[in-house]
């Protein structure tokens, strides 16, 4: 079956608002679409008649496991062509999430199973965010943030929860990417900010917030 782009972009995000909430309400949903309750009632209903959602009007819902299936698609879909752009177009890592937008909604199945086999099955994006298989199962690595990370031992960033342009234009400034090598000096009470050492680079200090969005493997 077959799927405007509108209903796509509502059940990813609702796939996304459920990792951090068991139950979506209408609420967060409309803020995380950026449209009007209607709006998003209208939807909710359509996707209940598809079988996409459990839905009764004024309470909270979730994804089917059709429609967990179906977001796990779009995802796999978005990943895997941020990969590519990435690895095989040249582009930035702080460039690529609005083209992939667009990308994630080409239907055809062979054309991602190709563009799969041909970046040799990537189990990550470059964003350090996992891609799910052509089966929807996705695999996990162990990983903290910077302000629950230990001190004093060797880190390597995994992932970055959030990949706002000004996000990754911040981690640029202190040279931070997958894969970079790091270990935390010391944490500060007073407003939670990291003191990090990276190779031979001068010794930095990050915000709280900057720090919370770092992921590293333990």
């Amino acid at each position: 079956m077959k799927f405007s782009e509108a209903e796509e972009n509502y059940i990813k995000s609702i796939y996304h608002l459920q990792l951090s909430n068991n139950k979506v309400s209408a609420t967060l949903l409309a803020a995380a679409v950026n449209t009007k309750a209607a709006s998003v009632t209208d939807m909710l209903k359509k996707l209940q008649l598809k079988k996409l959602i459990n839905y009764k009007p004024y309470q909270s819902f979730t994804l089917t496991d059709k429609g967990n299936k179906v977001a796990l698609d779009i995802i796999r879909k978005h990943r895997l062509w941020e990969f590519f752009l990435v690895s095989k177009l040249g582009f930035k890592w702080d460039e690529v999430h609005a083209i992939a937008e667009e990308l994630e909604h080409i239907s055809s199945e062979e054309l991602i199973l190709r563009l799969d086999n041909f970046l040799d099955n990537p189990s990550f994006d470059p964003h350090g965010d996992p891609i799910p298989d052509r089966n929807g199962k996705i695999k996990f690595i162990p990983q903290k943030n910077l302000s629950a990370a230990p001190l004093k031992k060797e880190l390597i960033v995994s992932s970055i929860k959030d990949q706002s342009s000004e996000m990754l234009e911040l981690l640029k400034h202190y040279h931070i990417g997958i894969g970079t090598k790091m270990k935390i000096n010391k944490r500060f009470d007073f407003d939670g900010s990291v003191e990090i050492k990276i190779d031979k680079l001068p010794v930095a200090i990050v915000s709280e917030q900057m720090a919370k969005n770092i992921f590293c493997k333990i």
